[in-house]
Protein backbone atom coordinates (compact mmCIF):
# COMPACT_ATOMS: atom_id res chain seq x y z
CA UNK A 1 0.00 0.00 0.00
CA UNK A 2 3.19 2.35 0.36
CA UNK A 3 4.07 1.85 -3.12
CA UNK A 4 0.48 1.64 -4.58
CA UNK A 5 -0.33 4.91 -6.58
CA UNK A 6 -4.15 4.53 -6.12
CA UNK A 7 -3.10 5.52 -2.76
CA UNK A 8 -2.81 9.32 -1.87
CA UNK A 9 -1.87 11.77 0.59
CA UNK A 10 -4.19 15.05 0.38
CA UNK A 11 -6.71 14.94 2.55
CA UNK A 12 -9.13 16.57 0.23
CA UNK A 13 -9.25 14.16 -1.98
CA UNK A 14 -11.27 12.41 0.69
CA UNK A 15 -14.72 13.21 0.53
CA UNK A 16 -16.66 15.38 3.44
CA UNK A 17 -12.91 16.75 4.16
CA UNK A 18 -13.80 20.28 3.63
CA UNK A 19 -10.94 22.69 2.43
CA UNK A 20 -11.52 24.66 5.97
CA UNK A 21 -10.24 21.50 7.28
CA UNK A 22 -6.69 21.38 5.59
CA UNK A 23 -6.98 25.89 4.41
CA UNK A 24 -6.98 28.46 6.79
CA UNK A 25 -10.28 29.76 8.17
CA UNK A 26 -11.00 32.60 10.74
CA UNK A 27 -8.55 35.42 9.38
CA UNK A 28 -5.51 33.11 9.83
CA UNK A 29 -2.75 32.99 7.12
CA UNK A 30 -1.11 29.12 7.89
CA UNK A 31 0.50 27.44 5.87
CA UNK A 32 -0.29 25.40 2.74
CA UNK A 33 -0.12 21.87 3.41
CA UNK A 34 3.39 20.43 3.10
CA UNK A 35 4.57 18.34 0.19
CA UNK A 36 4.11 15.29 2.24
CA UNK A 37 0.77 15.93 2.27
CA UNK A 38 0.09 16.56 -1.63
CA UNK A 39 -0.08 13.65 -4.45
CA UNK A 40 1.95 13.72 -7.62
CA UNK A 41 2.88 15.47 -9.55
CA UNK A 42 3.04 18.20 -7.23
CA UNK A 43 4.29 16.09 -4.16
CA UNK A 44 7.46 15.11 -6.61
CA UNK A 45 8.01 18.65 -7.89
CA UNK A 46 8.48 20.29 -4.45
CA UNK A 47 10.20 17.43 -2.18
CA UNK A 48 12.97 17.87 -5.76
CA UNK A 49 13.32 21.31 -4.91
CA UNK A 50 13.88 20.26 -1.09
CA UNK A 51 16.54 17.57 -1.62
CA UNK A 52 18.05 19.34 -3.96
CA UNK A 53 19.13 21.95 -1.19
CA UNK A 54 19.56 18.97 1.76
CA UNK A 55 20.73 16.16 0.91
CA UNK A 56 22.43 13.68 -1.51
CA UNK A 57 23.20 13.85 -4.40
CA UNK A 58 22.54 17.15 -5.44
CA UNK A 59 24.41 18.61 -1.83
CA UNK A 60 25.39 15.33 -0.50
CA UNK A 61 28.21 17.26 2.11
CA UNK A 62 25.12 19.08 4.46
CA UNK A 63 24.26 16.30 6.58
CA UNK A 64 27.92 14.89 7.08
CA UNK A 65 29.65 18.38 7.51
CA UNK A 66 27.18 18.68 10.80
CA UNK A 67 29.37 15.73 12.39
CA UNK A 68 31.62 17.18 14.07
CA UNK A 69 28.88 19.99 15.15
CA UNK A 70 26.26 17.63 16.26
CA UNK A 71 28.80 15.86 18.35
CA UNK A 72 29.63 19.11 20.20
CA UNK A 73 26.18 19.86 20.91
CA UNK A 74 25.42 16.03 22.48
CA UNK A 75 28.74 16.52 24.48
CA UNK A 76 27.60 19.64 25.98
CA UNK A 77 24.45 18.48 26.89
CA UNK A 78 25.59 15.27 28.52
CA UNK A 79 28.57 17.94 30.71
CA UNK A 80 25.46 19.46 32.03
CA UNK A 81 23.70 16.05 34.22
CA UNK A 82 27.54 15.64 35.87
CA UNK A 83 26.92 16.15 39.69
CA UNK A 84 23.09 14.34 39.20
CA UNK A 85 22.11 11.76 40.45
CA UNK A 86 19.07 11.36 37.90
CA UNK A 87 18.54 12.85 34.51
CA UNK A 88 15.60 13.08 32.10
CA UNK A 89 16.89 11.53 28.90
CA UNK A 90 13.58 13.07 27.21
CA UNK A 91 13.96 16.53 28.81
CA UNK A 92 17.53 16.28 28.65
CA UNK A 93 19.06 15.21 25.50
CA UNK A 94 16.42 13.57 23.10
CA UNK A 95 14.42 16.66 22.89
CA UNK A 96 17.29 19.34 22.64
CA UNK A 97 19.36 17.78 19.92
CA UNK A 98 17.45 17.39 17.17
CA UNK A 99 16.06 20.84 17.88
CA UNK A 100 18.98 22.82 17.83
CA UNK A 101 20.00 20.46 14.14
CA UNK A 102 16.96 21.57 12.39
CA UNK A 103 17.26 25.06 13.58
CA UNK A 104 20.54 25.17 12.61
CA UNK A 105 20.01 23.63 9.09
CA UNK A 106 16.91 26.27 8.87
CA UNK A 107 19.45 29.25 9.61
CA UNK A 108 16.89 30.07 12.82
CA UNK A 109 19.18 32.46 15.25
CA UNK A 110 19.61 30.97 18.42
CA UNK A 111 17.56 33.22 20.22
CA UNK A 112 14.46 32.43 18.29
CA UNK A 113 14.94 28.78 18.98
CA UNK A 114 12.87 28.28 22.18
CA UNK A 115 9.76 30.41 20.12
CA UNK A 116 9.59 26.69 18.16
CA UNK A 117 8.49 24.33 21.01
CA UNK A 118 4.61 25.81 21.44
CA UNK A 119 4.14 25.81 17.86
CA UNK A 120 5.32 22.30 17.49
CA UNK A 121 3.74 20.71 20.32
CA UNK A 122 0.33 22.09 19.03
CA UNK A 123 0.87 20.84 15.52
CA UNK A 124 1.39 17.31 17.36
CA UNK A 125 -1.40 17.37 19.44
CA UNK A 126 -3.52 17.87 16.55
CA UNK A 127 -2.72 14.60 15.66
CA UNK A 128 -3.87 12.61 18.93
CA UNK A 129 -7.22 11.87 19.08
CA UNK A 130 -7.67 11.84 23.18
CA UNK A 131 -6.70 15.68 23.40
CA UNK A 132 -10.16 16.77 22.01
CA UNK A 133 -12.75 16.67 18.74
CA UNK A 134 -11.26 16.82 15.76
CA UNK A 135 -12.28 20.54 14.75
CA UNK A 136 -10.73 21.66 17.97
CA UNK A 137 -7.50 20.22 17.29
CA UNK A 138 -7.69 21.42 13.70
CA UNK A 139 -8.26 24.89 14.61
CA UNK A 140 -5.19 24.66 17.25
CA UNK A 141 -3.26 23.51 14.32
CA UNK A 142 -4.22 26.76 12.41
CA UNK A 143 -3.41 28.85 14.86
CA UNK A 144 -0.05 27.39 15.56
CA UNK A 145 0.43 27.16 11.85
CA UNK A 146 -0.68 30.89 11.25
CA UNK A 147 1.73 31.65 14.05
CA UNK A 148 5.10 29.79 13.00
CA UNK A 149 3.99 31.15 9.15
CA UNK A 150 4.33 34.19 10.07
CA UNK A 151 7.52 34.01 11.67
CA UNK A 152 8.92 31.47 8.66
CA UNK A 153 8.17 34.63 6.27
CA UNK A 154 10.21 37.04 8.23
CA UNK A 155 12.83 34.79 8.28
CA UNK A 156 12.34 34.44 4.57
CA UNK A 157 12.58 38.51 3.85
CA UNK A 158 15.66 38.54 6.00
CA UNK A 159 17.54 35.70 3.93
CA UNK A 160 15.97 37.08 0.82
CA UNK A 161 18.20 40.32 1.65
CA UNK A 162 21.56 38.74 3.19
CA UNK A 163 21.49 35.29 2.25
CA UNK A 164 23.19 32.16 4.03
CA UNK A 165 24.35 28.77 3.94
CA UNK A 166 21.19 27.79 5.31
CA UNK A 167 18.31 26.24 3.83
CA UNK A 168 15.74 28.80 3.42
CA UNK A 169 18.32 30.70 1.55
CA UNK A 170 19.33 27.72 -0.80
CA UNK A 171 15.75 27.46 -1.42
CA UNK A 172 15.16 31.26 -2.05
CA UNK A 173 18.41 31.69 -4.39
CA UNK A 174 18.10 27.83 -6.23
CA UNK A 175 18.52 28.54 -10.11
CA UNK A 176 18.59 25.04 -10.89
CA UNK A 177 15.33 23.35 -13.08
CA UNK A 178 12.47 24.37 -11.86
CA UNK A 179 13.51 26.65 -8.98
CA UNK A 180 13.72 28.68 -6.63
CA UNK A 181 10.61 27.80 -4.80
CA UNK A 182 7.58 29.83 -4.46
CA UNK A 183 7.48 32.20 -1.16
CA UNK A 184 4.29 29.87 -0.48
CA UNK A 185 5.58 26.46 -1.25
CA UNK A 186 9.05 27.25 0.75
CA UNK A 187 6.87 28.23 4.11
CA UNK A 188 5.10 24.99 4.02
CA UNK A 189 8.47 23.32 3.32
CA UNK A 190 10.30 24.76 5.97
CA UNK A 191 7.52 24.38 8.76
CA UNK A 192 7.17 20.64 7.53
CA UNK A 193 10.83 20.16 7.99
CA UNK A 194 10.90 21.86 11.70
CA UNK A 195 8.36 20.06 13.04
CA UNK A 196 9.01 16.57 11.27
CA UNK A 197 12.62 17.41 11.64
CA UNK A 198 12.75 16.85 15.33
CA UNK A 199 9.55 14.95 16.93
CA UNK A 200 10.24 11.57 15.15
CA UNK A 201 14.15 11.79 16.23
CA UNK A 202 13.09 12.76 19.89
CA UNK A 203 11.28 9.37 20.46
CA UNK A 204 14.40 7.36 18.43
CA UNK A 205 16.60 8.73 20.52
CA UNK A 206 14.15 7.97 23.76
CA UNK A 207 13.31 4.36 22.62
CA UNK A 208 16.76 3.89 21.65
CA UNK A 209 18.03 4.45 25.04
CA UNK A 210 15.47 2.68 27.09
CA UNK A 211 15.60 -0.39 24.65
CA UNK A 212 19.44 -0.60 25.37
CA UNK A 213 18.59 0.00 28.79
CA UNK A 214 16.64 -2.99 28.71
CA UNK A 215 19.06 -5.38 26.95
CA UNK A 216 22.06 -4.41 29.42
CA UNK A 217 24.51 -7.19 27.52
CA UNK A 218 23.62 -4.65 23.51
CA UNK A 219 24.38 -1.46 25.65
CA UNK A 220 27.82 -3.08 26.75
CA UNK A 221 28.90 -4.36 23.65
CA UNK A 222 28.06 -1.37 21.78
CA UNK A 223 30.99 0.74 24.22
CA UNK A 224 33.09 -2.07 22.87
CA UNK A 225 32.01 -2.60 19.67
CA UNK A 226 31.70 1.26 17.75
CA UNK A 227 30.74 0.04 14.62
CA UNK A 228 27.17 -2.03 16.01
CA UNK A 229 25.69 1.48 16.20
CA UNK A 230 24.54 0.90 12.50
CA UNK A 231 22.55 -2.12 12.13
CA UNK A 232 21.39 -1.61 16.06
CA UNK A 233 19.93 2.04 14.62
CA UNK A 234 18.21 -0.03 11.76
CA UNK A 235 16.84 -2.92 14.25
CA UNK A 236 15.64 -0.21 16.49
CA UNK A 237 13.76 1.36 13.58
CA UNK A 238 11.80 -1.94 13.06
CA UNK A 239 11.69 -3.04 16.78
CA UNK A 240 10.92 0.68 18.56
CA UNK A 241 10.28 2.86 15.47
CA UNK A 242 9.13 6.15 16.44
CA UNK A 243 6.44 6.97 14.49
CA UNK A 244 3.94 3.54 14.44
CA UNK A 245 1.02 4.34 11.54
CA UNK A 246 0.57 6.78 9.23
CA UNK A 247 -3.03 8.08 9.17
CA UNK A 248 -2.77 10.76 6.06
CA UNK A 249 -3.86 8.46 3.07
CA UNK A 250 -6.77 7.58 1.17
CA UNK A 251 -8.23 5.31 -1.20
CA UNK A 252 -8.11 7.00 -4.75
CA UNK A 253 -10.13 4.16 -6.22
CA UNK A 254 -11.36 1.11 -5.37
CA UNK A 255 -8.46 -1.21 -4.33
CA UNK A 256 -8.96 -4.87 -4.06
CA UNK A 257 -6.83 -6.45 -1.10
CA UNK A 258 -6.57 -9.83 0.76
CA UNK A 259 -10.19 -10.58 -0.12
CA UNK A 260 -11.10 -7.27 0.92
CA UNK A 261 -12.05 -3.52 -1.36
CA UNK A 262 -11.45 -0.61 0.14
CA UNK A 263 -13.67 2.17 -1.94
CA UNK A 264 -12.43 4.86 -3.21
CA UNK A 265 -12.88 7.95 -1.00
CA UNK A 266 -12.20 5.64 2.46
CA UNK A 267 -9.16 6.46 4.68
CA UNK A 268 -6.44 4.06 4.63
CA UNK A 269 -4.29 3.85 7.73
CA UNK A 270 -1.24 2.18 7.02
CA UNK A 271 0.09 0.68 10.73
CA UNK A 272 4.07 0.42 9.91
CA UNK A 273 5.17 -0.70 13.43
CA UNK A 274 3.15 -4.17 12.83
CA UNK A 275 4.61 -4.11 9.34
CA UNK A 276 8.21 -4.34 10.55
CA UNK A 277 6.81 -7.05 13.36
CA UNK A 278 5.56 -9.45 10.60
CA UNK A 279 6.52 -12.87 11.52
CA UNK A 280 6.16 -13.78 8.02
CA UNK A 281 8.69 -11.58 7.07
CA UNK A 282 10.79 -11.50 10.19
CA UNK A 283 12.06 -14.02 11.99
CA UNK A 284 10.82 -14.28 15.86
CA UNK A 285 10.15 -10.18 15.15
CA UNK A 286 9.29 -9.30 19.15
CA UNK A 287 12.42 -10.08 19.42
CA UNK A 288 15.09 -7.20 19.65
CA UNK A 289 18.29 -8.24 17.72
CA UNK A 290 20.95 -5.85 16.55
CA UNK A 291 22.20 -8.92 14.52
CA UNK A 292 19.50 -9.27 12.45
CA UNK A 293 20.15 -9.88 8.43
CA UNK A 294 18.11 -8.30 5.53
CA UNK A 295 16.57 -6.12 8.25
CA UNK A 296 14.32 -4.35 5.33
CA UNK A 297 12.12 -2.40 7.91
CA UNK A 298 9.48 0.37 7.43
CA UNK A 299 10.50 2.54 10.48
CA UNK A 300 10.80 5.00 7.25
CA UNK A 301 8.06 4.13 5.35
CA UNK A 302 8.66 3.81 2.15
CA UNK A 303 8.20 4.69 -1.79
CA UNK A 304 7.57 8.21 -2.79
CA UNK A 305 7.22 9.12 0.98
CA UNK A 306 10.02 7.86 2.36
CA UNK A 307 11.42 9.71 5.06
CA UNK A 308 12.83 12.88 3.76
CA UNK A 309 14.80 13.65 6.99
CA UNK A 310 15.71 9.66 7.07
CA UNK A 311 19.67 10.87 6.74
CA UNK A 312 19.43 13.44 9.43
CA UNK A 313 17.70 11.09 12.12
CA UNK A 314 20.48 8.21 11.53
CA UNK A 315 23.32 10.88 12.06
CA UNK A 316 21.85 12.13 14.78
CA UNK A 317 21.12 8.50 16.54
CA UNK A 318 24.09 7.49 15.59
CA UNK A 319 26.15 10.07 17.78
CA UNK A 320 23.39 10.16 20.62
CA UNK A 321 23.35 6.70 21.17
CA UNK A 322 27.15 5.61 22.20
CA UNK A 323 27.44 8.92 23.94
CA UNK A 324 25.06 8.01 26.17
CA UNK A 325 26.39 5.16 26.12
CA UNK A 326 29.75 5.73 26.60
CA UNK A 327 29.53 8.44 29.94
CA UNK A 328 26.78 7.47 31.88
CA UNK A 329 28.52 5.25 34.39
CA UNK A 330 26.16 2.49 35.22
CA UNK A 331 22.79 3.84 34.05
CA UNK A 332 19.51 2.41 35.43
CA UNK A 333 15.58 2.92 34.97
CA UNK A 334 13.85 4.66 37.38
CA UNK A 335 10.70 3.35 36.50
CA UNK A 336 9.90 1.03 33.87
CA UNK A 337 7.71 1.68 31.77
CA UNK A 338 7.92 5.05 31.79
CA UNK A 339 5.48 7.05 31.08
CA UNK A 340 4.70 7.72 27.85
CA UNK A 341 3.18 10.31 25.61
CA UNK A 342 -0.44 9.72 24.64
CA UNK A 343 0.09 10.61 20.92
CA UNK A 344 -0.76 6.72 19.15
CA UNK A 345 1.33 7.86 16.05
CA UNK A 346 4.28 9.43 17.23
CA UNK A 347 5.33 6.57 19.80
CA UNK A 348 7.90 7.20 22.64
CA UNK A 349 8.36 8.24 26.28
CA UNK A 350 7.04 11.19 27.74
CA UNK A 351 9.80 11.20 30.18
CA UNK A 352 13.13 8.37 30.75
CA UNK A 353 14.04 9.36 34.42
CA UNK A 354 17.69 7.43 34.36
CA UNK A 355 20.45 6.91 37.41
CA UNK A 356 23.69 7.18 36.92
CA UNK A 357 26.67 6.74 38.87
CA UNK A 358 28.74 9.50 37.71
CA UNK A 359 29.25 11.28 34.22
CA UNK A 360 32.23 9.86 32.50
CA UNK A 361 34.78 12.23 30.75
CA UNK A 362 34.25 13.15 27.37
CA UNK A 363 36.68 11.97 24.25
CA UNK A 364 39.53 14.06 23.20
CA UNK A 365 38.16 13.30 19.68
CA UNK A 366 34.81 14.67 20.29
CA UNK A 367 36.34 18.25 21.66
CA UNK A 368 37.88 18.92 18.32
CA UNK A 369 34.82 20.32 16.63
CA UNK A 370 33.79 23.22 13.77
CA UNK A 371 31.32 24.03 15.07
CA UNK A 372 29.58 26.86 12.91
CA UNK A 373 29.58 30.21 14.65
CA UNK A 374 28.34 30.41 18.63
CA UNK A 375 27.19 27.65 20.19
CA UNK A 376 23.72 27.55 19.63
CA UNK A 377 20.94 27.67 22.31
CA UNK A 378 19.75 24.48 23.91
CA UNK A 379 16.28 24.08 24.27
CA UNK A 380 14.13 21.71 26.80
CA UNK A 381 11.19 20.19 26.75
CA UNK A 382 8.96 20.95 30.10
Amino acid sequence: MLHDPRVGSDPRSRPGVSDAITAPEEGLAGLPLGFIQRNPPEHDRLRRLAMRQFGPPHNPGRIDAMRPWLAEVATGLIDKLAGRPTADIVTDFAYPLPVTAICGILGVPMEDQPRFAAWADAVVEAMDPTTGPFEERTRRRLRANDELGHYLNGLANARARQPGSDLISGLLTDAGDGGPMSREDLLSTAGLLFVAGHETTVNLIANGMLTLLRHPDVLERLNREPGLINPLIEELLRYEPPVHMIQSRTALADIDIAGTTIPAGSPVVLVLAAGSRDPARFRDPDRFDPDRPDNQHLGFGGSIHYCFGAALARTEAQLALPELARRLVSPRLVADPPPYRPNPTLRGPLHLQVAYDAIAPVAEHVRTTSTPGTQPTIMRRT
